[in-house]
C-alpha cells in the first residue's frame, strides 16, 4: 500500500467514525441502527478473533462462546457499584469482592482473564487436530458454563443468577446536572474499543508471527521444518484470540446490561463461526463485514417475517413466527453455494480493490480476438 492509499484510506476511517457519532446524535436514541451497529461491532469483534485462530492458524476451535463468558462475568464482577453489590448478590451477602475498577481497566481484566483460561485449556487440547480440537474446545465451553452457575461459587459469580447494575454503554453518554443526555456515545464507543482491538489484532498478523500463523496453516511439517515451534505459535494464537474474545464477552455484557452464564450456549459460536464462515477465512474485513450482515438480517431486515407484514406485503398465514428463520437459513445456503470461499475470500477490503471491481463494472468491453481493425 502506498503512502497516498494509507492517507486515503485514515481519511476514509475517519469519516466513517465521524458518521457514526453524528448519526448517533441526529437520529433517536431508540433506533433500530444503532442495536445494529453496537452488536456488529461486538460480533466484529469477536469474529476476528476467531478468524485468527481458525482462518489464519489453521486451529478449528468452538471455545469462543466459553472465552466471552468468561470475559462478561470477569467484566461484571469487577464493575458492580460497591454500594449496589447487596442487591445483586442478594443471596450471598453481597458476595466476596467488594471494590470496582474503572471500565478500560476491566475490559482489559475481561481478556487477561479468558486467556489465562485458554493458557490453561490450550496445554492439554492444542496437541489434538481438526475435530476432536473442535469438540474439546466445545466441551470446554459448556463445562466452563457450568461451573459458573455453580452456587459454591455465588460470592463470586452469582450462581445462576443475573450480574447488573455495572456500567454499560449508556453510562458513556455525557448529560447535564438534570440527567439529560447533551451528547451520545453508547454507540460510537463501542465502535471505538472494536477498531482498537482489530488493529491490534491486525498488525500482529502482519508481524513475524502472522507469517509463521500462516506458514501453520498451510503446511505444519514445512513450517516446523523452517524452525518454527509448532505448539508455541498455536497457544500464542489460541491465547491472543481468546483474549479478544474475553473483550468481545465484556462488551457484549455492556449491550445487554446483565450477564448471566445460561445465555452463553453453543448457539452463540456457531453464530460467531457463520460469521467468519460468510466473510471469508482469513479475511479480516471480511469478518467484520460479515459481522454487520448477519445481525442486520437477523435482527433487522427480515424482523417483518415474523410479524405477518413484510415489506408492504401482508400474509400472516405465511409471515408467522419462525418464518425469518427459514428464509435466513436459504440465503446463507445461497452465499455458501456462490461464494465459496467467502465473500471476501481470503483477500482484504481496499482501494485498490474497490477501483479494480468498478473498472470492470464500467470499463469498456474488450474486443474480441481477430476483430482489431488494420
Amino acid at each position: 500500500m502506498t503512502k497516498t492509499q494509507k492517507i486515503v484510506s485514515a481519511g476514509l476511517l475517519v469519516a466513517f467514525y465521524a458518521l457514526i457519532f453524528a448519526l448517533e446524535q441526529i437520529l433517536p436514541a431508540r433506533a433500530m441502527l444503532f442495536t445494529v451497529l453496537k452488536k456488529g461491532a461486538i460480533y466484529a469483534l469477536v469474529a476476528v478473533s476467531m478468524n485468527m485462530l481458525n482462518g489464519f492458524t489453521g486451529l478449528f476451535s468452538l471455545g469462543q462462546a466459553g472465552f466471552m463468558l468468561v470475559g462478561a462475568y470477569a467484566y461484571g464482577i469487577f464493575t458492580v457499584p460497591v454500594a449496589e453489590r447487596v442487591n445483586v448478590y442478594q443471596y450471598f451477602d453481597g458476595g466476596i469482592i467488594q471494590f470496582t475498577v474503572p471500565v478500560v481497566v476491566a475490559l482489559v481484566m475481561a481478556g487477561i482473564a479468558a486467556a489465562l483460561f485458554a493458557a490453561l485449556v490450550g496445554l492439554p487440547v492444542l496437541r489434538l487436530k481438526s475435530d476432536y480440537l473442535a469438540i474439546a474446545t466445545l466441551g470446554f465451553a459448556e463445562i466452563i458454563r457450568a461451573v459458573f452457575q455453580w452456587e459454591k461459587l455465588g460470592p463470586i459469580t452469582n450462581g445462576s443468577n443475573l450480574l447488573r447494575k455495572f456500567p454499560t454503554f449508556d453510562s458513556f453518554n455525557i448529560t447535564n446536572a438534570d440527567g439529560e443526555v447533551m451528547v451520545y456515545l453508547s454507540t460510537f464507543v463501542p465502535f471505538v474499543i472494536t477498531g482498537v482491538c482489530v488493529f491490534l489484532m491486525v498488525l500482529l498478523l502482519k508481524s513475524s508471527y502472522g507469517r509463521a500463523f500462516r506458514a501453520i496453516r498451510d503446511d505444519e511439517r514445512a513450517a516446523e521444518a523452517m524452525g518454527i515451534n509448532l505448539f508455541a505459535h498455536k497457544e500464542l494464537s489460541f491465547v491472543i484470540s481468546s483474549f479478544f474474545a474475553g473483550v468481545g464477552g465484556a462488551m457484549l455484557a455492556m449491550y445487554q446490561t446483565t450477564v448471566q452464564a445460561s445465555a452463553f450456549k453453543s448457539a452463540m459460536t456457531y453464530e460467531i463461526l457463520l460469521i467468519v464462515v460468510i466473510g471469508g477465512l482469513g479475511s479480516v474485513t471480511g469478518s467484520c463485514v460479515g459481522s454487520f450482515l448477519f445481525i442486520a438480517a437477523s435482527e433487522w431486515w427480515l424482523r417483518g417475517l415474523d410479524s405477518g407484514t413484510f415489506m408492504g406485503i401482508s400474509a400472516p398465514t405465511i409471515f408467522r413466527s419462525g418464518f425469518r428463520k427459514v428464509v435466513f437459513a436459504v440465503i446463507i445456503m445461497a452465499i455458501v453455494l456462490f461464494y465459496r470461499k467467502g465473500i471476501m475470500g481470503d483477500s482484504e477490503f481496499s482501494l485498490k480493490g474497490i477501483a479494480a471491481f468498478f473498472k470492470r463494472l464500467f470499463g469498456a468491453k474488450r474486443k474480441r480476438p481477430g476483430t482489431e481493425g488494420g
